[in-house]
This record gives C-alpha cells, sequence and structure tokens, in this order.
C-alpha cells in the first residue's frame, strides 16, 4: 500500500497494482490480481444499482444504498475505479478486431494484455482526466460536515452532488436532506457497524467484519473511503478481505472513526491493506492506534506482519514512528546483559524482520563488531527518547492487547471456536 493523507493520522497506505497504472497502503486493481491496500479495484459481484437498497423515496425505490469503495483498507491505489474500467474494456474490444481486418494481429487483446495500443491508451488517459476532479464537494455524515478530498465513483445519480447525506450507522447515501433526516431519525436501526464487537476500551470499539458476509456495508465503506483517498481501487470486490472498524461509542451510538482493511489470504503476509482515519478525527492519536492494533492481530496469530507495499512517502512516515517506539520502548525494558535476536524481537512484536532491520538502520544502531553485525543500543540515547515521551502532553493512543477478545480465524477453523468477539455487533 502507499500511504497518504493526514500524515500519521490518515490514510496510510495503498494497494499496488499488478494491472494498471495507479498505486496510502493501494492496490491497484482487483483484490486477486493485486498486492495490498485498503482497496482493490474489482468489479464485485453485485452491480452498484442492485446494491442500492432502499433510498429516496422522490428518487425511485431502491436508491438508498450504494456499493462501497483497501486495502486500505484499507486499503489501494488505481488509477480508476473498476467498475469505470468495464467500459474502456468493452469499446476497446469492439475497437480492437476492427483493426484486425487489417492483418494487424498485433492489436489484438491476448490475455488482457492491452500495452502499446494506442486506442485503449486514449481511453485510459480521457478516464484519468475525469477522475481528476472530485465529483462531491463534501459529506455531511452525523454532526461533521466533511469536505471531500478526490473522487469517488458512486454510481449515477450520486456521482455529481455537492452534498451527499450519509448515515454514520449503515453508511446508507442519500442525496436529499429530508431523507437523510427522516432516516436517522427513526428509519435506522442500527446504532454501531455490523460484525463482531472484537475491542473495548473507554469509549473505543472496533468491529470485526467479512466483506463476504457485510459486503453491501463493506462496499460503502469503501466508497465512502475513496473520497479521502487518492489512490485507492476496492470498490465493489470486497469478499477476500476483513474489515476492521474504530468507532467512539457514546450515549447516541458508535461513530465511525476510521478503519483498516486485511486480505484474508496474503502470500506476502501482509498484515494491513488499506488504512484511513477519517478528516474529522485525524490529529487525534487513531492513526497509531490502528497501526497498533493491525500487529496485535498478528501476534495473536503467531505470523509477524507487514503492510502492504509500497509505502507512500507519508505511510514511510508514519510506520517508521511506529516501529521507532515499539522498538525503542522494548530496549528500553531489556537488561543489559540479555541477549536478544532479531528475530526474538519480531514474534515479540509482530513486526517483520524486514521492517525492524531498517528501522534500526535508520537510527544508526546497526554496527559491524567481531566480524558480524550487532545492534548497538545506547543507554544515554534511551533514556532521552524515554524522558520525551513522558514529558509529551498528548501519549500515544496504542491498543493495549488486554482489551482485545480475538481468536485468529485458523484456530476458529480448527476448533470450532467463534469470533471471541466482545459482543455481537449489529444490534442496538
Amino acid at each position: 500500500h502507499n500511504y497518504h493523507h493526514g500524515g500519521a493520522e490518515g490514510e496510510v497506505t495503498g494497494r499496488r497494482s499488478r494491472r494498471g497504472s495507479d498505486g496510502k497502503f493501494a492496490r491497484k486493481n482487483s483484490s486477486r490480481n493485486g498486492g495490498g491496500g485498503a482497496g482493490t479495484a474489482g468489479g464485485g459481484d453485485v452491480s452498484p444499482r442492485q446494491q442500492q437498497g432502499q433510498g429516496d423515496a422522490n428518487d425511485g425505490k431502491g436508491k438508498g444504498k450504494g456499493a462501497s469503495t483497501n486495502t486500505s483498507t484499507a486499503t489501494n491505489t488505481t488509477t480508476a475505479a473498476a467498475a469505470d474500467q468495464n467500459q474502456p474494456q468493452q469499446q476497446q474490444q469492439q475497437i480492437v478486431p476492427a483493426s484486425s481486418n487489417n492483418n494487424n494481429s498485433d492489436n489484438l487483446l491476448r490475455g488482457g494484455n492491452w500495452h502499446g495500443n494506442s486506442d485503449l491508451a486514449e481511453l485510459e488517459a480521457e478516464h484519468h482526466e475525469i477522475t481528476k476532479v472530485k465529483n462531491i464537494s463534501k459529506i455531511i455524515m452525523g454532526r461533521y460536515t466533511v469536505e471531500a478530498w478526490y473522487y469517488s465513483p458512486f454510481p449515477h445519480p450520486y456521482n455529481q452532488l455537492d452534498s451527499l447525506y450519509i448515515c454514520e450507522y449503515c453508511l446508507k447515501y442519500m442525496r436529499k436532506p429530508k431523507f437523510y433526516l427522516k432516516h436517522c431519525s427513526g428509519e435506522c436501526p442500527h446504532r454501531c457497524p455490523p460484525g463482531n464487537e472484537i475491542y473495548r476500551e473507554n469509549n473505543i470499539s472496533v468491529y470485526e467484519l467479512d466483506g463476504k458476509d457485510h459486503r453491501v456495508y463493506c462496499q460503502n465503506l469503501c466508497l465512502l473511503a475513496k473520497l479521502f483517498l487518492d489512490h485507492k481501487t476496492l470498490y465493489y470486490d470486497v469478499d477476500p478481505f476483513y474489515f476492521y472498524v474504530i468507532t467512539e461509542v457514546d450515549e447516541e451510538g458508535a461513530h465511525i472513526v476510521g478503519y483498516f482493511s486485511k486480505e484474508k489470504v496474503s502470500a506476502e503476509e501482509y498484515n494491513l491493506a488499506c488504512i484511513l482515519t477519517f478528516p474529522q478525527y485525524q490529529k487525534c492519536g487513531y492513526g497509531k492506534f490502528i497501526i497498533s492494533l493491525s500487529y496485535e492481530l498478528s501476534k495473536r496469530e503467531g505470523k509477524p506482519g507487514s503492510p502492504e507495499k509500497p509505502l507512500s512517502d507519508l505511510g514511510k512516515i508514519s510506520y517508521r514512528s511506529y516501529w521507532t517506539h515499539v522498538l525503542l520502548t522494548l530496549f528500553a525494558e531489556q537488561k543489559g546483559d540479555e541477549n536478544i535476536q532479531i528475530k526474538d524481537i519480531s514474534l515479540m512484536t509482530g513486526i517483520k524482520t524486514e521492517d525492524i532491520i531498517s528501522t534500526l538502520q535508520s537510527l544508526n544502531m546497526i554496527r559491524f563488531w567481531k566480524g558480524q553485525h550487532v545492534v548497538f543500543v545506547m543507554q544515554d540515547f534511551l533514556k532521552k527518547y524515554m524522558s520525551e515521551q513522558k514529558r509529551k502532553k498528548k501519549k500515544l493512543r496504542l491498543c493495549d492487547g488486554k482489551y482485545l477478545s480475538w481468536v485468529p480465524h485458523a484456530e476458529r477453523k480448527k476448533g470450532g471456536a467463534g469470533s471471541g468477539g466482545v459482543g455481537a455487533g449489529g444490534s442496538d
């Protein structure tokens, strides 16, 4: 994933594309073909019109809910929405055979390889120009009015609006304020995300959602997230992902703060595809909390993980800051005569060895001594860092494992265990 926006508190990664041109956590085309980001582009099983559900009365029934966008999480990055790419593909397939009548077999589409085709390049360039300009000016969600940052492929007639109204509990989107107020004042039975509540600490709750079981909500979440992520491509094909939704809870309900997505099966052992803290909750420490939560899950699984690569510049800063804090805090707690290996640090923190080594190198803590590389820790440096952390008025907000009630999915399948959630989601 590439990381973007809001620094440590914004979207951290984007998905890399395996087929396509784009790439804050980001995958570009389909979740099955791509790398990681909170979203992969893909045209999911359900069309936007089919997923609309119940919507504005005057707009016709069946338009209220929409299909939504990582890798995140989350994601993340793709040149264009997969739904919009379908049209250029179909057009190209009609254009190319015409040129094949001139015995120009090089222009034929073979195995989806379009490279070198000037007609398709023109279509993609045109599509890129269209999607460079945001199509929705602002969203009204709960008690916040938030300016949108980027283009998002909401279906017609929701894709060219000054204001889009979104229920913060079920993520249904509407065009007109009267239907939004009617929905929020009694029609919507939800006061929290669907899925299982796996974390609860004071007023923070986290819900785990399977993209296959809660497809419409996850698609709506991805479409909403795309308004604040430059490079994100997962909109409809959410089935291969788990989504972790972070909320702030009060007497009214659980208000969505951000989320990250994670592939169910990752050959590269990525533990985060796409990540986003919504603008109204940025600069509150939630970015580090979401990163730490992804690593807490990795520790429970016993498999060190890493965010999807490549990281954007802002993503590197966010993760490097987190890795530095975790490693230096760990070293400060160790006794000087303890002999600790990098692989031991990896298992203790959930951070992959290559990320540990790169962080230590950036701190100039890898030295060559007596024919081998060792971690060289200066006690003065550690004491200075820890004293600075104590003096900070704003403490880091990190996930505390003792409040996490979660069983790895592999263990659930073996032993038939449940999710281990704090409580079933989706109820009032």
